[in-house]
């Protein structure tokens, strides 16, 4: 008997309940965290490249991670939210082939579950400038990593508990097709966990099969078989999202984060950025610090 285990886990980030004005006013967002959010007063929009969506009462809405875009308020809007890390144990997110904002009716559990997630864990509001000339982001999320890492453990695993439950509420056949045709191959996992741990290095499909014992062809289709996507694909998206979360966290030159992620000139770090993300890397940083 196969023993069917969970993959992913969450490190929560901010949650809290909010009243927003037109204020609330921001274009082009993209973050490397999920955001959800519970809409009980007003109205706003959200919109992607693909659609806009009203932000009405009685709605749970998800911005996955990675996902370019703008948030509008134009009276008044009141809402709880939550923000949080995705990890899974075979490199892919729940929503790798869904990067679309999602809208679901709310019911009574939802609710609940915010207010307790908001009382378990008490000032995990955004209570400080978006400024990043005030503090450097990757101290800002070490500082809730450790608050996570000292939470009582009932209080931890209940986080744990009440994430899963919100981020099921969007999980439909539809958005995790690419998990139905079976198990993922070991050598499959074994590439997927190798070309994370190597981001920085000169990775090609021919090695990668090479490791597999697989001729590049044949590895190739089976490797979009199982995950969607071709390798050479799949290694560019996640070079980005690494290079995206580092320009979020770090204060660190375009140069040095091309370099980190694997790309040999800084005008093809650009131009694959752009292409994946719809925006330059200096487009991205000047909006990453204006969200919630």
């Amino acid at each position: 008997m196969v023993k069917r285990v969970l993959k992913h886990t969450f490190s929560l980030l901010n949650t809290d309940y909010v009243k927003l004005s037109f204020r609330w006013n921001y274009k082009n967002v993209i973050s490397p965290y999920h955001r959800i959010y519970y809409i009980d007063e007003g109205e706003g929009e959200l919109s992607d490249i693909k659609k806009s969506v009203l932000l009405e009462a009685g709605y749970l809405y998800i911005i996955p991670s990675f996902t370019l875009c703008n948030m509008i308020c134009r009276n008044y809007l009141s809402q709880y939210f939550v923000q949080f890390f995705e990890e899974s144990s075979d490199g892919l997110s729940l929503f790798a082939h869904h990067r679309s904002i999602l809208k679901v009716p709310a019911n009574e559990i939802d609710v609940l579950n915010f207010k307790r997630l908001i009382a378990i864990n008490p000032g995990r509001g955004i209570n400080r400038s978006d400024n990043p000339k005030v503090y450097e982001k990757n101290i800002y999320y070490k500082e809730y990593q450790e608050l996570n890492n000292r939470q009582d453990t009932s209080y931890f695993l209940e986080t744990q508990g009440i994430l899963l439950q919100l981020i099921s509420r969007f999980i439909t056949q539809e958005i995790h097709q690419h998990k139905q045709s079976g198990f993922i191959p070991v050598k499959i996992l074994e590439a997927i966990s190798y070309i994370s741990l190597h981001l920085n290095l000169p990775l090609t499909v021919k090695h990668l099969a090479d490791r597999a014992n697989q001729h590049p062809d044949y590895f190739s289709r089976l490797f979009e078989q199982h995950i969607g996507t071709r390798p050479a694909a799949y290694i560019n998206e996640k070079r980005i999202e690494r290079a995206q979360y580092l320009i979020a966290t770090s204060q660190d030159s375009y140069s040095a984060i091309a370099e980190a992620t694997g790309f040999e000139t800084l005008s093809h770090f650009s131009r694959t950025f752009k292409k994946i993300t719809g925006l330059s890397p200096s487009a991205y940083k000047k909006q990453v610090y204006l969200h919630i």
